[in-house]
């Protein structure tokens, strides 16, 4: 049974990554326990952990606030992917348990299908990152090194919700699945190398599109202006 503590942490980070709740958003414990139906102190806990992960800022005299996104944090997170994604692909290359990426491959041959015709009709990616979750999950489990995992697990979060300001333009989001194919491809045909430059390709061309993105939104109010956030329940109609 999934504890209020654990159920509290799994809802607010999706809130979080999913920008429901928006960067520099100022949390009011007493909104969020009734909001979550969760009582104050598995909150705390949660919130604690989130902060633990960078995803919720404690500032002194103000409370908890959802950390704000900045270009300097942008570059840092990637610095990290750089550091240890491209190695966690090695590892995996070299496993001999590597059939699951074979299925992999296959999934992101049919989501390029589906990208060079007309896309999702709806223009929903949500299985396509599930697919991308999926991934990061083979990696996680063949890669074998408990450490290096967690390391990892603290950059998803920040990952996730950078997605959400990515634009979706047709051309980014089939190369992107083309960088996932050859990373796939890479590891399922035991090639060290080949795994880890391609993951360093797609890590390189994400960050590129990623800055893009950013840069045409200065001033929007994109990245977090401490808004006060109303965590209130909602009414229906």
């Amino acid at each position: 049974m999934v504890s209020q503590s654990e159920r509290a942490y799994e809802l607010l980070r999706s809130q979080i990554v999913h920008w429901q709740i928006p960067p520099g958003a100022h949390l009011s414990e007493v909104q969020l326990a009734e909001r979550l139906a969760v009582s104050r102190t598995p909150l705390r806990q949660a919130i604690q952990r989130l902060a633990h992960e960078g995803l919720i800022r404690m500032t002194p005299g103000r409370g908890a606030q959802v950390s704000e996104i900045a270009l300097q944090d942008v570059v840092h997170l990637f610095q990290m992917r750089e550091a240890l994604e491209p190695y966690a692909a090695r590892l995996c290359a070299r496993r001999p348990d590597r059939a699951r990426f074979a299925a992999l491959r296959a999934d992101f041959e049919t989501q390029r299908a589906e990208l060079e015709g007309d896309g999702p009709a709806d223009g929903d990616y949500t299985r396509y990152y599930e697919l991308i979750g999926r991934l990061d999950k083979a990696v996680d489990e063949v890669a074998g090194n408990p450490y290096l995992v967690t390391s990892l697990a603290g950059l998803r979060g920040h990952l996730q919700r950078l997605r959400q300001i990515a634009r979706r333009r047709p051309a980014r989001m089939l190369r992107t699945v083309t960088e996932h194919l050859s990373i796939c491809a890479a590891i399922e045909e035991g090639d060290e190398s080949r795994a880890a430059e391609a993951t360093a390709v797609h890590i390189s061309n994400s960050l590129r599109h990623i800055l893009a993105v950013m840069a045409e939104d200065v001033g929007g109010g994109l990245l977090g202006g401490g808004a006060e956030f109303d965590t209130a329940p909602r009414r229906t109609t």
